[in-house]
């Protein structure tokens, strides 16, 4: 059986997840998801798109404001956090509820033969230590369609003191609170080069800590 993501310990700050990310990021976070976002989905057409580890559910606003014809599968590990997501589109867009569909698990949760156009990993891929990080972007690359997109938001290596400090606050916090694997931030940028992806950068926010990318093969 797949290692489990870390995500389910997020259930113990579900509650005030994003005012936490607001009062310490400000709208850089929800920024960077945005500008992933437009770079990377495009206006028309019906995407399969994979959105893993969502958190509270705004995102799904942002896709399908982008993308008004996607079909979204959300996979969320933290059962709170899915219900939150849920909540969100009934409540803000209930004629959209039917193209999303919400599923409770892991990647290890993704059915045989499954295929996304965009998978969407925003702060995700940073919780994990680098060898579960190797074991699950290869699988979720296994669910990229040929030729469909990566979508990063996530924070970038650390190119100032301020940032290394504050990524070692954040980390020992998220350590503490939600049970992560990660330490420091793991090679992301490596890990998606390794499976034969290439970047287009899509900004950076919050003095450069945080960046956005699109990687396509």
């Amino acid at each position: 059986m797949a290692a489990s993501l870390p995500d389910s310990g997020f259930d113990y700050v579900a509650a005030f997840y994003d005012p936490l990310a607001r009062l310490v990021y400000g709208r850089a976070l929800q920024r960077a998801q945005q500008a992933a976002l437009a770079a990377g989905l495009p206006a028309t057409g019906q995407l399969r798109v994979l959105v893993v580890g969502g958190g509270s559910g705004w995102v799904l606003g942002e896709i399908l404001r982008c993308c008004p014809g996607a079909s979204i599968l959300y996979l969320e590990a933290a059962p709170r956090m899915l219900a939150r997501s849920r909540a969100w589109l009934a409540q803000h867009i209930p004629q959209a509820v039917g193209q999303v569909k919400f599923r409770l698990g892991t990647e290890a949760a993704l059915e045989p033969g499954e295929q996304f156009d965009a998978v969407l990993t925003f702060f995700l891929l940073d919780l994990f230590e680098p060898g579960r990080l190797r074991q699950l972007m290869a699988q979720l690359n296994a669910a990229r369609a040929p030729g469909g997109a990566w979508l990063l938001a996530d924070f970038g290596p650390p190119q100032r003191w301020w940032h290394r400090l504050l990524l070692r606050l954040m980390y020992g916090f998220f350590g503490l609170t939600t049970g992560i694997s990660a330490r420091r931030r793991p090679p992301i940028e490596e890990e998606l080069s390794r499976l034969g992806l290439r970047p287009t950068p899509a900004g950076q926010f919050f003095g450069g800590m945080v960046a956005a990318s699109v990687w396509r093969p």
